[in-house]
Order: C-alpha cells, then structure tokens, then sequence
C-alpha cells in the first residue's frame, strides 16, 4: 500500500504541481471574467445577508442536495454546505432518478431566518429554513402538493401578507408557458387556494418559467427566462397588483454574443447603489455555468448586461469591473481532495442515497476506502448505479489524476475512474485470472440501457496505479495510466463527454462487483487532484 509519506511522494513525483493554478479563476485584477463559476450549478439564485451572499441552485437526483455557496464579492464563491443532506422527502432516491429530485429552487434571508422553496416536479413545492447556511437544515416541509409544479419563489410583501410565484412543467402538468401566483402563510409552512394564473407566454414567450419574486418603488417584478435553456432570453413582469395583470418587457438576450441563454437568475444587490444578476448559461457537457451582469434600473425597468445607446435589451459580457465589495478570497467549488478528513468534503456527490459502507474515511492513513458494492439486479451499465462518487467538472480544459491501490477480494471486482453522463467513458482496473488489467470502456447512450464496449485492455504489474483524464476544448476526453506515477500511457480513444439529464458530465470514482456475497475487496484512494492539462 502507497504510504511511504504522502506528501513528500506526492512532491517527488509531480514537483511541477508546487505552484499549481487553479484551473478556472474568474478574477482577473479589478475585472472579472464570465463564466464567475465554470461549473454546472444550474438554476442559481442569490440572497444578501449582511455583507455576506449565499448562492443554491439545482442538485436534481445527485445527493447530498441544494448545494450552499457563500461570497463576500459575488466574483469568489465557495461551497459550505448542503441543505439537504439526504432525499428524504419522497420515497424511491434510494435508486438513481435522473432528471428527479430537486429542481430549480430559491433562496431568500428574512426575519433573521434563511429559507429555501424548491420543487420536485412529481411531488409539489416544499420549504427548508435554517438560522445559518452553513449549520443545520429543518427537514423539508410540503407546502404545495401537485404534479408539475415547478420554480416557486416567496415574496414577503410591505404589509407582512407573503406570496409565492410558481411555473409549470409540461412533462408532468401536461402544460407549460404559464405563471401563477398565490398566497402563503407568514412563516412560508402553507400557500392558500387562491391560485391566479398571472401570465401566459404562449403567444410570444413560450416556455417562460423559472419566476424570481420582487417588488421595489411600488411594482411588484417577476423575472422570468422564456424561449428555452439553451435558445432563450430574460424577460421581466411588472404590475401595481400583485396578482396583475402583469406587463412584460425582455431586458436581456443573446445578441451578438456567445453566451446562449441567458437563462434563469437572481437580482442581487450591491454597494452604492449597485446592482447585479447572477443567471446561468447552458455549456452541454459543462453543465450550466454561472454569470454575472451589471444591472441598472431605468424607468422602473431593469437593464442587465451591456445595453447600448438607445436601447433598452442588454447583452451579456465577457468581461467587467468587479462589484464594488470588499475583496473575497480566491474560492473554487470544485476541489481536489487529498481525504485527510473524517468525512468526504463537499464537492462530492452520489447519484442517490448513499450507504454507509460505500465509503470511508480513514484520515490517519489519508485514504478514502471504497468498497466493491454489487450491481444492481439487471443493470446493464453504469446508468443505474447509485455508488458513483462524482464531482462537477470545473473548466472547459484541465486534468484531473487519482492515486489508487487496489486490493480486490473476488474475480471481476474493479474500480476507476469515469466521465459520467448519458455517454460515459472510463478506465476500470478489475481483477480477472488472479491478476488486474486496465481497460478503457466505452458507453453510447447508456440511458437508453445500451451495453458496454472495451476499446483498449492491458495487464497491470502493480496494485499502486494513477489513473488520469485530460479534458480538452469542446469536451474532448484522453485517458491514461501509470505504474510508477511519472511515466502515463494513453489508453484506448479520444472520447466526448456528454451531458446527462438536466445535468453536466461529471467525473469521479467508482468501485463494484458483479453479484451480492459477504464480503467485499476494496480500493483506497490517496489523493484525487484537479490541476491545468499537461502539453
């Protein structure tokens, strides 16, 4: 087992690695570059507190879920927390549910209270609270039942009554295009049956969803993307009446920019009379990467992006000066993990409830153990396995290489590394005659329960490997291997991530056996580190 002295191998083997850069930083001086996040954190919404912001967004069937990110300059952002640590609101994520689970949710600070509303479109609309974002989460409380219901955003209004805006989904409602408003009780536990559909975009805004709740000098505001994820624009409602009729207005598209969408987000205040929108932009295998724009109000109307004289429809940019906030520390939700901890840091998902023993720490050996768990019964893939261990992948270039001794128990027990999505590609070192071999395996359309294909084999000599995936422009994927840790050797073909269900490939760990006994092999994982692609 590779324990010489963690660090000192590890700076032996990769010394080039002693001033590493991170692989996406969108700070640049007194600028900032979009995407502020190169990863995929869909749906984003922000609150203020004080002079902290806090950002959740979408975590679909991935657990834990409704990641927690916080910043001081709404350019750094940091993962601190989960608020729900397990689904556990709704039966059957015990099993992967692609495309489930948690959509598109809102985060709101009032009453010294943080809340988050998110739906799941097969169950309804339910509330989590916390005093702090990084402390504990109440359990989810059902506040709406209803197939469909979709993207629900709070409004406490002047007067203390609450609202609560919501979309429909048309897989589910069998309807979509509108918004609709209702009342809620003050502490957000109950919404009442007074239901107002308050806008219908069937005619010029089809697929408008997504609402965020506002009211500022007397209008209450609706900001709601229409036309699609990845074709669409930012449309804004208003209206003297909370229940309208609302009058709407697109305030920001695509243009003559490269930034499709822009889809869904959050208006967030600054300093001195500074205005910002944080929404997202759908990359297909990158996931939905997060954007920041200037805002500013003009005739009670926001503008968001770059707006060019005499025009009132703004432009995303590329490039601006930072927010006028105290400076934050350079963070990155996506890390590299050198499992030193008792638990697994954030960045770490699974694609359904985990179990216990799927893994384990050991930090006074600085490992992570991963148990070979079997199959599921009849799975022909990957696609129905819940103990993936993923993160988000975090740049549209880096390489990302895990350290891993692998002691097997039983024949055809194996663990890798994967690029997961609805294609996935991976190298898998599996026990077969007593002995491990590497391959690289290949599957198309695994959601549609397509079957495996090895491209490339080879016999391993040692039990210590590293395992490496070099990720290119355009989503183009080069795997490799090492016996010693200095000299790597490609293995099998360039392959192309490919997004899953209303999530970005993500790429990970895995370790498995074909069929249920009483015991289990196991690999231990030293480090798994993110950093720039080698030439």
């Amino acid at each position: 087992m590779m324990r010489l002295n963690s660090a000192l191998l590890f700076f032996i083997l990769f010394p080039c690695l002693l001033n590493a850069q991170p692989v996406w930083q969108a700070a640049s001086g007194n600028t900032y570059n979009n995407p502020i996040i190169h990863a995929d954190f869909s749906d984003p919404d922000v609150c203020r507190a004080g002079n902290d912001f806090y950002m959740t967004a979408s975590s679909f069937n991935c657990v834990p879920g409704l990641p927690i990110l916080h910043s001081t300059d709404l350019v750094n952002w940091k993962l601190i927390n989960y608020a729900l640590p397990r689904l556990s609101y709704a039966p059957g994520f015990d099993k992967p549910q692609h495309g489930k689970g948690v959509w598109a949710p809102c985060i709101r600070y009032h009453n010294e209270m943080f809340y988050i509303f998110f739906p799941d479109p097969d169950h309804g609309i339910f509330m989590v609270k916390a005093k702090h974002p990084a402390g504990k989460w109440t359990h989810p409380v059902c506040i709406k039942e209803g197939k469909g219901l979709i993207d629900p955003t709070p409004l406490w209004d002047d007067d203390g009554k609450a609202y609560l805006a919501f979309a429909f989904a048309g897989s589910r409602a069998g309807i979509k295009s509108l918004l609709a408003v209702c009342s809620m009780s003050e502490d957000g536990t109950q919404t009442y049956n007074d239901d107002v559909i308050v806008f219908d975009g069937h005619d010029e805004h089809p697929t408008v969803e997504g609402p965020k709740f506002y009211k500022r000098n007397g209008y209450y505001y609706i900001f709601a993307p229409a036309g699609g994820v990845s074709t669409g624009w930012q449309l804004v409602l208003r209206s003297k009446n909370v229940f309208g009729p609302y009058e709407p207005k697109i305030v920001m598209h695509q243009g003559s920019t490269n930034i499709n969408g822009p889809h869904q987000g959050a208006w967030v205040e600054g300093n001195n009379n500074e205005h910002w929108f944080i929404h997202f932009q759908d990359k297909g295998p990158y996931g939905r990467v997060v954007h920041l724009q200037p805002m500013q109000w003009k005739n009670d109307w926001p503008l968001m992006g770059a707006v060019s004289p005499g025009k009132e429809t703004g432009e995303p940019v590329e490039h601006f000066k930072k927010p006028d906030l105290p400076a934050g520390r350079p963070a990155y939700p996506v890390e590299s993990d050198e499992f030193n901890s008792t638990q697994l840091s954030l960045p770490w998902q699974w694609h359904a409830n985990p179990h216990l023993t799927w893994a384990i720490p050991y930090p006074s050996q600085g490992v992570l153990r991963l148990f070979a768990a079997p199959l599921p019964e009849n799975a022909v893939n990957l696609w129905d396995v819940p103990n993936l261990l993923l993160q988000k992948i975090p740049a549209p270039a880096f390489q990302v290489t895990a350290a891993i001794t692998f002691n097997p128990l039983q024949e055809d027990e194996q663990t890798g590394l994967v690029i997961m999505g609805r294609d996935y590609a991976l190298l898998s070192v599996k026990k077969k005659n007593e002995k491990l071999w590497i391959s690289q395996i290949i599957c198309k359309d695994a959601d549609k329960g397509n079957a495996e294909s090895i491209v490339a084999e080879q016999l391993l000599h040692t039990q210590t490997f590293f395992l490496r995936l070099k990720v290119s422009s355009g989503a183009l994927c080069e795997f490799s291997y090492s016996e010693d840790g200095t000299t790597f050797r490609t293995l099998g073909n360039t392959f192309t991530a490919r997004q899953g269900i209303w999530i970005g490939a993500k790429v990970g760990l895995f370790c498995l056996r074909k069929t249920f006994s009483n015991d289990a092999g196991y690999a231990d994982v030293d480090w798994f580190r993110f950093e720039p692609p080698t030439r």
